[in-house]
């Protein structure tokens, strides 16, 4: 069983960078782990540490004024290598989901794959989202899985994004690739106890 996702509203914490890379979420010296706990640690490490590993106080996951659970990045967000460690670090510090207009192939799936929503919405919204956020950092946005909306609260602007039906189904209900498989035990026995036609 992976966490549940349904619905969500919260602030958020606003990145407005592009071309964000693999690298740059969780660095290659960090991968050596191979259980999920603690990349949240290392998250954006180079960024968040200078060379003496104390904080640097300009960057976004080290100021106080911004917090939540959704975190909203520029365009093509999680590009570079294939590591699944990249979707484990966002989760482990505290993410619930990414908000981009556009996410690389590989991450998405990984995202997805480890309970971590990325919602990829329009240029356009997710400049209103910015906006929003940099004129009152209490701003929240609400996810809505089931109806697969997001909407900005303090202007009631939302969009409609796409995900996979297999996935969603996957997160709503909490179920890995295995506990999607088990969910469907008693269809299958019964489709192997009818007759063939």
């Amino acid at each position: 069983m992976t966490k549940i996702f349904k619905h969500i509203q919260t602030s958020v914490v606003p990145l407005p960078i592009e071309n964000i890379d693999t690298d740059q979420i969780i660095p290659a010296r960090f991968l050596k782990a191979t259980t999920r706990e603690g990349f949240g640690n290392n998250l954006f490490r180079d960024w968040r540490f200078d060379e003496n590993d104390q904080p640097k106080a300009d960057f976004v996951l080290n100021h106080p004024t911004y917090s939540g659970k959704v975190l909203v990045a520029g365009k093509n967000f999680g590009c570079g290598s294939s590591r699944e460690h990249a979707a484990w670090a966002i989760s482990d510090y505290g993410f619930d989901a990414v908000v981009s207009s556009f996410f690389a192939d590989i991450f998405k799936g990984n995202a997805l794959n480890n309970g971590l929503l990325p919602v990829q919405v329009s240029d356009d919204f997710l400049k209103k989202i910015f906006d929003a956020v940099f004129a009152d950092h209490t701003t929240e946005v609400e996810i809505d899985l089931e109806n697969q909306f997001i909407r900005i609260s303090s202007t009631g602007e939302k969009e409609n994004f796409e995900i996979n039906p297999y996935k969603k189904a996957c997160l709503i209900n909490g179920y890995d690739d295995i506990d999607y498989i088990l969910s469907n035990r008693q269809a299958v026995e019964e489709y192997e106890k009818a007759p063939n036609p």
